[in-house]
């Protein structure tokens, strides 16, 4: 059979379809919504090539709407998992040893059954379990998640292609092979790309998966396993289980053939994840790859020099967007006194101007709710201390209310403490607190904004004046691990900003970059002689 050095389909970013009044994409999406809104959905586990139903459910149901049911899911017990990792042991054996254009081909179908006859399934999906208005669940569960899959494609050849110097008699080669074992996926509610992502760029480099998914995401994740399967993906790459977290992670953690994790979640549960590896290191065949992105504290900072509405528009697009329920969500901001009062009026103008939170399927609704019950009670929570503190003052917002949903109103605090428990806490929410600092103290606050929280995932400086700019790119240049200038602190594009932070937001490996993928391989060396030596003697010795 012919071989060859084959190149893969150059990839670009998917267009972002703009769902007009009257666009196809739009009806075709509002009619997936009734479909699957109306209906009864019943997410099995993906074992091997089994849909294992267990008949131990728990319901889903649309964090707008959350006494309407829109199916069930089932949980696994530890059997079950145990069953997932031999299936993943026993898949391995094939996909670890296939082509690599043959893996690259069943996720570039992927990517376009998501571009073609799945868009409007995984939109609708994402939109009724993680509450996305059409725009949010586009850039995520269509393009973002396409992307992904097309860019890893072009950087899994890139690094293939990457092979050592070879001397005189000698051809040295690199093979990237996948780790010795399986990989355990950890994903989040708040991005349905993020949750295909994690697991399939590890099964992509030839590795075997075990998934995770959010209980809050279960809904879109069965979307994509559709997909998957759809593409050719074959039995037991990727085994998709849901369950009681702690007994699922215990299970996996105590296998010996345990050999990567790929997380993204609270900084809490990835420390204590790391602990537990570290404490069950001596049984592992080898020492597991450990990757995650965690929690953020994103800031904004305006220099004086800042125009005032783009300032404006920077925090209501970057704290507001989905609820505020992104990792890189503008969640602290620090403006100067001279044009604090014009920006502070430009957004509460903007969040006057927004409607009541409301369900995505009105596609006027900036605004929906939050993912669960206890994010709800959690931001309530502090919205009401804001009330009650001397030092806070609520400016804009401040209601909620979870009689039908779990709606917070956009808020906006007012702080006279840079210290203020909402200047460094991570609420995941549409929370931002703002403080306000003298014009002189520019370089005071930029020490400020370093030394405040303890994450380092994103933030954005604007300014017009090049040295206030340069000056904050050097002093702020750990604690961000996107950092924007003249932008908001949102928005990373696959191909483009490879995504991660550092300190308490992770180990930035970059999703969306070859430095993740080369995460899912162990490199071996081939060094080969054509002229063999058959005298020990080298000429020194005369």
């Amino acid at each position: 059979m012919g071989k060859g050095f084959f190149q893969v389909p150059w990839a670009t970013n998917e267009t972002i379809l703009g769902y007009a009044p009257g666009s196809p994409e739009r009806e075709a999406v509002q009619a997936q919504y009734k479909t699957y809104f109306n209906g009864k959905a019943d997410v099995p586990l993906y074992i091997g090539s089994e849909e294992v139903r267990t008949g131990n459910t728990r319901s889903m149901s649309p964090p707008h709407d959350h006494t309407h049911s829109v199916g069930q899911y089932h949980l696994a017990e530890k059997k079950h998992v145990s069953s997932a990792i031999e299936a993943a042991l026993e898949a391995r054996i094939k996909w670890a040893q296939l082509p690599w254009e043959q893996r690259a081909a069943i996720f570039l179908k992927a990517a376009d059954l998501m571009a073609g006859p799945y868009r409007a399934k995984m939109n609708a999906a994402t939109m009724i379990a993680q509450s996305k208005t059409i725009h949010q669940a586009e850039i995520d569960s269509a393009c973002e998640l396409i992307d992904f899959l097309r860019f890893n494609v072009q950087f899994m050849a890139e690094i293939y292609s990457q092979q050592p110097e070879s001397s005189e008699g000698i051809w040295n080669r690199v093979e990237y092979r996948p780790l010795e074992g399986f990989v355990y996926a950890i994903t989040p509610f708040n991005f349905t790309a993020i949750a295909g992502n994690l697991p399939s760029s590890a099964a992509l480099m030839g590795n075997v998966v075990i998934w995770k998914p959010s209980s809050n995401q279960v809904f879109s994740a069965k979307v994509i396993m559709d997909v998957f399967k759809a593409a050719g993906l074959p039995d037991g790459v990727i085994n998709m289980i849901a369950g009681n977290p702690a007994m699922i992670t215990d299970t996996i953690l105590d296998h010996p053939d345990f050999a990567g994790i790929h997380y993204t979640g609270s900084t809490e549960v990835f420390q204590s994840l790391w602990k537990q590896i570290a404490n069950n290191i001596a049984q592992y065949k080898t020492y597991p790859k450990i990757v995650g992105e965690t929690g953020g504290k994103d800031f904004i900072i305006a220099h004086p020099t800042a125009p005032a509405q783009q300032v404006a528009t920077a925090i209501v697009r970057g704290a507001f967007e989905y609820q505020g329920q992104k990792c890189s969500a503008a969640s602290r901001v620090y403006l100067p006194k001279s044009t604090a009062d014009t920006i502070l009026d430009a957004v509460k103008k903007d969040v006057a101007s927004f409607k009541p939170p409301g369900s995505p399927e009105d596609m006027s609704n900036f605004i929906t709710a939050v993912i669960n019950e206890g994010s709800f009670d959690d931001l309530a929570g502090y919205i009401d201390r804001a009330k009650a503190d001397k030092d806070a003052e609520i400016i804009a917002g401040g209601g909620y209310d979870k009689s039908k949903g779990y709606f917070i109103e956009p808020t906006v605090i007012l702080t006279t403490d840079p210290k203020y428990v909402t200047m460094k806490t991570e609420l995941f929410g549409p929370v931002v607190t703002i403080y306000v600092y003298e014009d002189k103290d520019w370089s005071k606050t930029l020490d400020l904004v370093d030394g405040t929280s303890e994450y380092a995932l994103t933030g954005a400086v604007m300014g017009t004046d090049r040295y206030a700019l340069d000056e904050a790119t050097r002093v702020l240049e750990n604690c961000a691990g996107n950092f924007y200038i003249n932008d908001k602190p949102t928005g990373a594009v696959v191909g483009q900003q490879p995504f991660g932070g550092a300190r308490a937001s992770g180990t930035n490996d970059k999703a969306g970059s070859a430095q993740n993928l080369l995460r899912w391989v162990s490199p071996r060396l081939i060094k080969e002689t054509f002229v063999t030596p058959e005298d020990y003697k080298y000429p020194f010795l005369g």
